[in-house]
């Protein structure tokens, strides 16, 4: 089976994988713009007692989803490593970063509900900072890309 895959893996090969991270960002800086220039025709849609329900609910899953990113994000680079397929490295590491970005990106999208519910600004900079953290924990590394080359290369031997 013939990979693709360099031999000598270049930074320019995570060129698209940064890309994604740099798209996910301008979405939350939007949002936050969005909703700071729309907040003053937002009325409170739900009595107070259901937002306090809700915003905790969003903070909730806001916690839970940073483990739960991480182990999602463990095991993919352990398949990216181990699954036959003449995929390149870059390919499937790309996965593995959108994957990461878009499930954390939805920490940040919860801010913007809660805002469009009638819920104050603070939630939406707590969220969607959480979500800017996300990104940065979550960005590609050279060596966990230097890492799935290096096996597919040992394995394809």
């Amino acid at each position: 089976m013939f990979n693709k895959t360099p031999l000598q893996p270049t930074k320019a090969d995570l060129t698209p994988h940064w890309t994604a991270v740099a798209l996910m960002l301008l979405l939350l800086v939007g949002y936050l713009i969005a909703c700071r220039t729309m907040s003053a025709e937002l009325s409170s849609l739900l009595p107070e007692s259901q937002r306090v329900w809700l915003r905790t609910l969003c903070y909730i899953v806001a916690i839970v989803m940073f483990p739960l990113t991480n182990l999602i994000r463990h095991i993919q680079l352990r398949l990216n490593q181990t699954m036959p397929g003449d995929k390149p490295a870059n390919k499937r590491y790309l996965l593995t970063i959108v994957v990461s970005l878009f499930l954390i990106h939805g920490v940040g999208v919860l801010g913007v509900i809660m805002t469009l519910l009638g819920d104050d600004s603070n939630t939406l900079y707590i969220l969607v900072g959480m979500s800017a953290l996300g990104a940065f924990l979550y960005r590609p590394k050279w060596v966990e890309y230097r890492g799935i080359v290096t096996a597919l290369a040992e394995k394809n031997r």
